[in-house]
């Protein structure tokens, strides 16, 4: 599974990785985890709300720091 973490590098952003991070890290599944800072890369991703999540290809989460409970509901889908 690829995790990508999509955002600037501002704090929402950071707090977005590191929510994801302690995530997958708790709940053992197995993830690359990668944070895409560059606007134009991660506007081909589709994104146009930061911080967003993408998991897979798919935008699963935008515009705001997500909660765990969020990001595990996000990967189990």
């Amino acid at each position: 599974m690829k995790i990508i973490v999509a955002g600037p590098g501002c704090a929402r952003c950071m707090g977005t990785e590191k929510v994801v991070a302690e995530v997958v890290r708790e709940t053992g599944i197995q993830a690359e985890v990668e944070h895409v800072f560059d606007v134009r890369e991660y506007a081909k991703l589709g994104v146009r709300l930061t911080p967003a999540v993408i998991i897979d290809g798919v935008i699963v989460l935008s515009g705001s720091v997500p909660t765990a409970e969020a990001v595990k509901k996000a990967l189990a889908r």
